[in-house]
């Protein structure tokens, strides 16, 4: 069923991918950007454009009232300079201001953005039922409490969809070729270390967001096939780049134990269509000559 999106986060680097989705699927779409560069971007694409600072709670109150959507797609995130503290904050401030003109313009469904690192230390991948980690210290913790206060508020809706992404890769990322991965890569700063993370593709989270709109109250961890220790990708995606791996090492913080997709897959029908970590780096090994490289020798993360 056709419906009216308003989608916060328009122009990053999931909304890029969705936004052309939801149109091709039949949606109208209200998105949001901060420049006017995103604005004509959004035009461009058939999106009524919305220009908007997720930080004005006026503003906000205001476009979302003036959208009258059915339904909220949460794809904010102030990640560009790898700025954490900043990111939490939009997650706090940004997502109250997003419930508040939810409950303000009588908007009963979201679909939001989350991650699926913020677990408590454990062994094997988390679940869904896994508890949050509430005890962790700083710098941790920054990241921690913008998930759950982002959580809590948009759970107030009483129709929500809670999307806990993988790590992600692809266009837009951290892990392209320019990101700031590969830069602390070339500058020998990152340790191959045992810590796990689960991957995810920019356009299977935006494919995820899509399907989401139809999908029931619940969080779900939307992750590729195969979380990774840090000494198995990094020397693959050190290759794809032409720069010296790390050398390998052992242990891993309790926390970076990865995520399980058993639900999105379950209870969902969801799977991810462009591969795994290893498909896409490998993919950016391909577009480039080969190159030796050689290991660093004690690197620090």
């Amino acid at each position: 069923m056709a419906m009216h999106v308003f989608l916060a986060g328009g122009t990053g680097a999931v909304g890029r991918l969705l936004l052309p989705l939801l149109l091709d699927a039949g949606h109208r779409v209200a998105a949001t950007s901060r420049t006017p560069r995103g604005i004509a971007w959004l035009r461009a694409q058939g999106a009524e454009a919305v220009r908007l600072d997720m930080f004005d709670r006026a503003g906000v109150l205001d476009a979302v009232a003036a959208a009258a959507p059915q339904v909220i797609v949460h794809q904010l995130t102030a990640l560009a300079d790898a700025n954490l503290a900043d990111n939490a904050r939009i997650r706090r401030e940004g997502t109250r201001n997003l419930v508040d003109a939810a409950h303000r313009a009588g908007v009963e469904r979201i679909v939001a953005q989350s991650i699926s690192w913020a677990y408590e230390p454990g062994e094997g991948p988390a679940t869904e039922a896994t508890a949050l980690d509430t005890d962790a210290p700083e710098p941790r913790a920054t990241s921690v409490d913008g998930v759950l206060a982002l959580e809590r508020a948009v759970a107030e809706l009483p129709e929500h969809v809670i999307l806990r992404y993988g790590m992600f890769h692809g266009p837009g990322t951290w892990y392209e070729p320019d990101g700031p991965v590969a830069g602390r890569l070339r500058r020998g700063e990152l340790a191959a270390d045992g810590s796990v993370t689960s991957f995810l593709h920019v356009a299977d989270a935006a494919r995820a967001a899509l399907a989401a709109l139809d999908w029931p109250s619940g969080v779900v961890n939307v992750v590729d096939d195969e979380p990774a220790a840090a000494h198995d990708w990094m020397p693959v995606l050190a290759r794809a780049l032409g720069v010296p791996a790390p050398a390998p090492s052992q242990g891993r913080p309790g926390w970076a134990r990865g995520a399980d997709n058993t639900r999105a897959r379950t209870a969902y029908g969801w799977q991810p269509r462009e591969g795994s970590w290893r498909d896409c780096f490998e993919r950016l090994a391909a577009d480039r000559p080969t190159v030796p490289v050689t290991a660093h020798a004690g690197a620090a993360r």
